[in-house]
């Protein structure tokens, strides 16, 4: 039998550190939390190199005694908690005496710090767990630590850090929820030498929500509070209009304390439900305040988990919290019906000045196939061979700044080289503008494909989704999001490299979560190879200013945060799997909806593109996009089979 050995202190410490110190974010989040329990009204964390380097954070709190300066440092040694009773009644965030002690095992640290009582500071150094120095030293009251070289001593645990970035933003991410729970808090975050974030510490949480969501974040949220006698709930939900693709913007607090709660979670959807799409989940900043006892705060190291003693008292309370709220204060949103122009060259948001283009009810970006005369006996209009009409001439009057069109060209020479050789005029030029296909082009029958195609009938749509049309001896009953999705989706994979965007008269910004944001900028590439430009605009939010043709305004936001979403799940995919994700979001925003309203004309011209085009069987979903019942099936059903 092995012989038991008893660690030395150091290797415990080690051990015990991996716990309760897995990154950056997580020694910034043990120390605010210690900062706050000391009374600080001011909070000022400073990060460099993603916090792997350096971290100092200074608070006014009330400070250290000289005398308990190094039993601070000791594993367990705390002012929380005297006796095993107090583990019933915890209000504070910490309460186990293991930050200090952790974060000192794997880094070196500087402390200064002063009690009000005090006529002189104390400097103490310590790295590796190990005293190096304790003095006098000037400093205001309160307490600041300076962290350097966090895991220089444990080069494993270094490999499994990320970019400096990344770990920035866990770092932001964690102070915005402190920030977010404590309000009557002023905290101010600097990260390499830059200040990213400032809270005025007011006590108002709408302004804390503001400064670090966004104004367009904060004004699509609702008041919320109400609970029971024994569970108080307090905080901000948003309008069922501003759903998300993800929880990443659920952020819910207990007693204070920033914590996952899936109860929270799913009483939020049971309260959105018949209100949101399926698919789509509500944002949230919700307050929990319950009795001490009958929660457990002790069943995570890192305190982001807790346990109840009733969960259902939990979820009822989120629950009818949150239905109170909508049903009082959520006012109907007024929203006009998009209409899409049937030439996707120029739409809308292409920033073209005297631009006139025939307008229709809806298009689909649909080539219509007209007839072309041919001394051939006319054929069945499915394998007619047909071709996409040429845009006749149209004259345009341009400014030199007012066009961008990416990777079009004109017959004769690029507007790019139109415009830069009239470059103090405007320009007035007869364009002859080739017709950008958006779906693949109808192509011309095979000659050993004619005999078995046959001519169709379409009868109309019933449900506004489904489209009937009459083949040869069958019915056919057609999804036309399912079969629009699919074509985009084809078109999309296979323009290699050809990117079809258009530049937005308005840039949209998208707020995300830290996890989300973090994984929209290591993959700008991702985007920018798609057909859109992402760039940085600040921390938590990303700034759209280009996107492939096929998409409106409205469908920009979802694409985004749905992507953020699926990239920071599924990071180590390779990157062809991750284009055919965003090709994905992207056709099923742009396809037709369910209840849009087709002419017999479109609808003709999709049935031909389904039904000429193997490949769109099933859309990307795996839906099937067609399906067939037979005449002699019809007539079995009313008995006239005799």
């Amino acid at each position: 039998m092995p012989k038991i050995n008893i660690l030395p202190k150091h290797l415990a410490e080690l051990i015990a550190a991996g716990e309760v110190v897995e990154r950056p974010s997580s020694v910034v989040k043990e120390l605010m939390e210690n900062s706050i329990d000391a009374g600080a009204t001011k909070i000022t964390v400073e990060i460099k190199n993603g916090g792997v380097r350096y971290i100092r954070i200074t608070d006014d709190g009330c400070g250290i005694d000289r005398e308990d300066i190094r039993a601070a440092f000791i594993s367990h040694a705390t002012s929380k908690i005297k006796v095993q009773e107090d583990l019933d009644s915890i209000f504070t965030l910490g309460f186990r005496g293991e930050a200090l002690a952790s974060v000192a095992a794997v880094s070196h640290i500087e402390m200064l710090t002063k009690t009000a009582e005090s006529d002189v500071g104390t400097r103490y150094l310590i790295s590796g767990g190990t005293e190096e120095e304790i003095d006098d030293a000037g400093c205001p009251d309160g307490t600041t630590i300076i962290i350097r070289d966090l895991f220089y001593n444990t080069p494993a645990r270094m490999k499994f850090l990320k970019k400096d970035i990344t770990e920035g933003n866990y770092v932001t991410e964690a102070v915005q929820r402190i920030a977010l729970s404590h309000p009557e808090v002023s905290i101010t975050l600097i990260k390499d030498n830059r200040r990213t974030l400032f809270t005025p510490g007011d006590g108002r949480l709408l302004t804390v929500i503001t400064e670090v969501f966004g104004k367009e974040f904060a004004s699509g949220l609702i008041e919320a509070e109400g609970g029971t006698d024994a569970i108080k709930v307090r905080g901000y939900i948003s309008k069922p209009v501003f759903a998300r693709a993800n929880r990443s913007m659920q952020h819910c607090f207990v007693n204070g304390r920033y914590v996952k709660l899936p109860v929270s979670a799913s009483a939020l959807d049971n309260a959105y439900k018949n209100r949101i799409m399926v698919g789509k989940y509500p944002s949230c900043v919700l307050f929990l305040t319950v009795d001490p006892r009958t929660v457990d705060v002790n069943v995570h190291p890192a305190k982001t988990q807790v346990r109840f003693a009733s969960e259902k008292n939990v979820y009822d309370a989120v629950y009818f919290t949150a239905v109170g709220a909508l049903d009082k204060k959520d006012t109907p949103v007024a929203v006009k019906p998009q209409i899409k122009n049937t030439q996707p060259l120029f739409t809308e948001k292409t920033p073209v000045r005297q631009v006139e283009m025939p307008q229709e009810k809806i298009s689909l970006s649909i080539d219509v196939p007209k007839p072309v005369k041919t001394e051939k006996p006319p054929v069945a209009p499915v394998h007619t061979s047909v071709k996409p009409e040429a845009v006749p001439k149209t004259t345009y009057t341009l400014n030199q700044t007012d066009f961008y069109y990416k990777n079009e060209k004109t017959d004769d020479e690029s507007l790019d080289e139109i415009l830069l050789s009239n470059p103090t005029k405007t320009v007035k030029e007869e364009i002859t503008l080739p017709k950008m296909e958006t779906v693949p082009e109808i192509k011309e029958a095979e000659p050993e494909k004619e005999d078995k195609i046959t001519p169709i009938r379409v009868i109309g749509e019933v449900f506004g989704t489904y489209i009937l049309i009459e083949q040869d001896n069958k019915l056919l009953f057609m999804d036309k999001h399912a079969a629009h999705e699919r074509i985009i989706f084809n078109s999309l994979k296979k323009r290699d490299r050809k990117i079809y965007s258009q530049l937005l008269l308005a840039p949209i910004t998208v707020t995300l979560g830290a996890r989300d944001y973090a994984a929209v900028m290591n993959n700008l590439d991702i985007f920018e190879k798609s057909g859109y430009c992402v760039e940085d605009f600040g921390e938590g939010t990303v700034i759209v200013r280009e996107c492939p043709t096929e998409l409106s305004d409205s469908d920009i936001r979802a694409v985004v945060e749905e992507m953020a979403d699926k990239l920071a799940c599924d990071s180590s995919n390779p990157e062809p799997e991750k284009l055919e994700w965003l090709y994905h979001s992207t056709a099923c925003r742009a396809a037709v909806k369910a209840g849009d309203n087709l002419t017999v004309t479109e609808m003709e011209s999709l049935a031909k593109q389904v039904l000429f085009d193997d490949e769109v069987r099933y859309c990307p979903h795996g839906r099937p996009v067609l399906l067939t019942m037979s005449e002699y099936e019809i007539k079995k059903l009313f008995g006239r089979n005799g």
